[in-house]
């Protein structure tokens, strides 16, 4: 079922960087969060829709890969692909792509749709479904 959803720009800037002058660990997931964020809110699922119904999206379990060093004023770009979702628990997969096509990392997202109020996972409404491409 994987199918990319979604390509995200980025410059690696200085505050990205650990004292080893490439890209701290920690934020990688910062970067992969900005990304997600950016797709969801292009297909109208962003923050202020979050706050208004009050469903959201939760990260349940990340693994993160490290294969190549990210360096300060490299652009890169993240992709987005929705690997699955059979139930209320899915998984996407997003990578760093060097400008010369290597990937640098890559990382699987187990997701879901929460619930603020009742502090709960829901089963995943049909405009979340459409927020991360699942088409099934």
């Amino acid at each position: 079922m994987a199918k990319e959803i979604g390509t995200y720009k980025l410059l690696i800037r200085e505050g990205h960087l650990d004292t080893y002058g490439h890209v701290n660990n920690a934020r990688y997931l910062d970067m992969y969060e900005e990304a997600r964020w950016d797709l969801v809110t292009g297909r109208g699922y962003g923050f202020k829709k979050v706050h208004d119904i009050q469903q959201g999206p939760v990260i349940l379990e990340v693994n993160l890969k490290f294969m190549k060093e990210l360096r300060l004023r490299e652009e890169i770009t993240i992709t987005t692909e929705l690997v699955d979702y059979p139930g209320k628990i899915g998984r996407l997969k997003q990578q760093m792509i060097k400008p010369d096509g290597t990937v640098a990392s890559e990382a699987i997202f187990v997701f879901g749709l929460f619930d603020l109020k009742a502090r709960k996972m829901i089963e995943p409404t049909p405009e979340w479904k459409k927020a991360v491409g699942y088409e099934g």
